[in-house]
């Protein structure tokens, strides 16, 4: 079946989910999500940029290279607060853990849960503990503490939601799970179920603090037991993200939905179908693209015929690294020098 996009101009919503389905097709032809100890190197490339991003959403002020140096070799840089080193840290531990905890979706069933009330607090405690040692917030609550719900009521956010008052979370929480924890609905994709799963942890917002960077978390480790590669919601889509958010309180998750499913094709394609496939077997061109080759030149170059490629039953084009490298080269030698005739400026 050939899959098409809608219309002219943007993708649609469904389209770039159907997009995603292609492209767990192909993680399952090389051998399916690795476990972080069988592939190290690309959780870790995944871990920095989820915590430099997840953090930065939360007014984190580290770059992603100051990021990697901290964790790469316990040392700050720069002339950051120390609650933005002790921050970034504790959100790296929580994650290492989160990808720690993928299993087949085979293994789930006969009574498991995909997540538990323990390992909701037991995040939140890994996120928020470290921090919360030296900077805890205004007015703490001694029963507050790392993984435990907030006290307080919360204001009315600034799109209009108002979280349940604190004497309902640990209902509305216990409501919750049994939501993420119940059959699937068999007409709703899992992407769009997700994003209705997080935004209502979101709504609720349980504890004191953190709630945005546990919400990620628990979304990544929801994602990653599903067989899907966590999803890195970058720091640039904040403002969309969070209107993304308040589309799903209003009725919407597909907003929501398209994002989740565009970070997850983006891991797939930069992070794990490059690094698993080798240099022979077909991928995808989005997951083929260099520095100096983008989606869109590759296209033209296999309907041009100059790059080897081949398409698949759904009408994408397929090519492999090492068809992609022999194309660079030829591309390299063809083209003019600057300063030939007709060569660039």
């Amino acid at each position: 079946m050939v899959i098409q996009k809608s219309g002219r101009g943007r993708p649609s919503r469904q389209f770039i989910l159907d997009q995603v389905d292609l492209g767990m097709s192909d993680l399952a032809r090389t051998g399916g999500l690795p476990a972080p100890v069988e592939n190290q190197q690309i959780w870790r490339d995944i871990w920095f940029e989820e915590v430099h991003n997840s953090t930065a959403i939360e007014g984190n002020t580290l770059a992603l290279k100051q990021v990697k140096v901290l964790l790469d070799e316990e040392r700050p840089v720069g002339n950051k607060e120390l609650g933005e080193y002790l921050e970034v840290k504790a959100y790296a531990q929580a994650a290492e853990w989160v990808y720690a905890q993928g299993r087949a979706p085979a293994e789930w069933g006969a009574g498991d849960a995909l997540l538990t009330l323990t390992e909701l607090r037991h995040i939140h405690r890994l996120t928020v503990g470290p921090v919360w040692e030296f900077f805890p917030p205004d007015n703490l609550d001694p029963e507050e503490g790392p993984g435990s719900f907030r006290h307080h009521d919360i204001t009315t956010f600034s799109g209009g939601m108002k979280p349940p008052s604190f004497t309902d979370v640990a209902a509305e929480v216990a409501d919750w799970l049994r939501l993420v924890n119940g059959p699937p609905e068999a007409a709703v994709h899992p992407l769009v179920a997700l994003a209705s799963v997080h935004a209502g942890f979101e709504r609720i917002h349980p504890f004191r603090d953190g709630n945005g960077r546990v919400g990620r978390l628990i979304l990544n480790l929801l994602l990653v037991r599903h067989a899907y590669p966590p999803a890195i919601i970058r720091n640039r889509h904040r403002s969309a993200y969070l209107a993304a958010l308040r589309k799903v309180d209003a009725g919407d998750p597909w907003p929501l939905a398209e994002m989740l499913g565009r970070a997850v094709k983006d891991s797939l394609d930069r992070f794990l179908l490059p690094n698993l496939a080798g240099p022979v077997k077909l991928l995808p061109l989005s997951a083929l693209t260099r520095p100096d080759l983008e989606l869109r030149a590759l296209r033209a170059a296999a309907d041009r015929g100059r790059l080897r490629a081949m398409k698949d039953e759904a009408g994408r084009w397929m090519s492999t690294r090492q068809w992609v490298d022999d194309y660079r080269k030829t591309r390299r030698v063809g083209r003019p020098p600057k300063d030939a005739p007709g060569g660039r400026p």
